[in-house]
């Protein structure tokens, strides 16, 4: 079995989320993506997040015709923060044994990587996909780990990524680029402005309702 895992706050989950999910199960032939929504993400503080309840909902809506896609809540069972090497963890420790996962997150996330807890554990822990945008290429991780880090992942241009100490790999690839930001959607609502094909229909009927309800 192979799982991606799909961190992110979602708020909301919009068609350029599932068009990189999808074109990532394509592309690695995996069985599952597990959407897991984030319950205080602790990189992006100074915003209101909207509930979790209504981010895990509008996550249902948008991949309910997808038997391939799924949510896990397990990131709002844990109080306080959400740090991916713990959801890392938490896989590892409950999946069958012969799974595979693969973290999945943007190029942008990416970079910042070294701000995150544990991170040189993280990216020994299973195989990491990075999404990136087109054109972008990179043959050495000398740019985003320390340099006394990056040498233990040397280029595998057999497999088209960097190979780690403990087996697993980071894959860079490229996904489509749909130029669509939860933040401008959310300032579109604000404004009375139409969300029409940027986020799958149900949501965007929930998304209006949720305003209307507010009215």
């Amino acid at each position: 079995m192979k799982w991606g895992l799909f961190g992110g706050t979602f708020d909301p989950v919009h068609l350029g989320h599932l068009r990189c999910a999808e074109e990532i199960l394509e592309l690695f032939r995996l069985d599952r993506i597990l959407f897991i929504p984030a319950r205080m993400q602790p990189l992006k503080t100074g915003r209101d997040v909207s509930p979790f309840h209504h981010r895990e909902q509008m996550l249902r809506l948008a991949t309910e015709d997808n038997p391939s896609f799924s949510i896990s809540d397990i990131e709002n069972r844990r109080e306080g923060k959400s740090y991916s090497i713990e959801t890392i963890r938490h896989f590892l420790d409950t999946s069958p044994d012969d799974t595979e996962l693969y973290f999945m997150l943007g190029q942008d996330a990416f970079q910042e990587i070294h701000m995150w807890k544990e991170w040189k554990d993280l990216v020994q822990l299973c195989n990491i996909i990075v999404m990136t945008r087109p054109g972008y290429k990179v043959k050495s991780l000398d740019g985003v780990f320390p340099p006394d880090f990056a040498p233990l992942f040397p280029y595998n241009r057999a497999t088209d990524s960097f190979s780690g100490p403990t087996g697993n790999s980071i894959f860079f690839r490229r996904t489509t680029l749909l130029d669509i930001s939860s933040t401008d959607i959310r300032n579109r609502i604000k404004a009375g402005k139409s969300i029409r094909y940027l986020v799958p229909e149900p949501v965007r009927n929930y998304l209006l309702k949720q305003k209307s309800n507010r009215l």
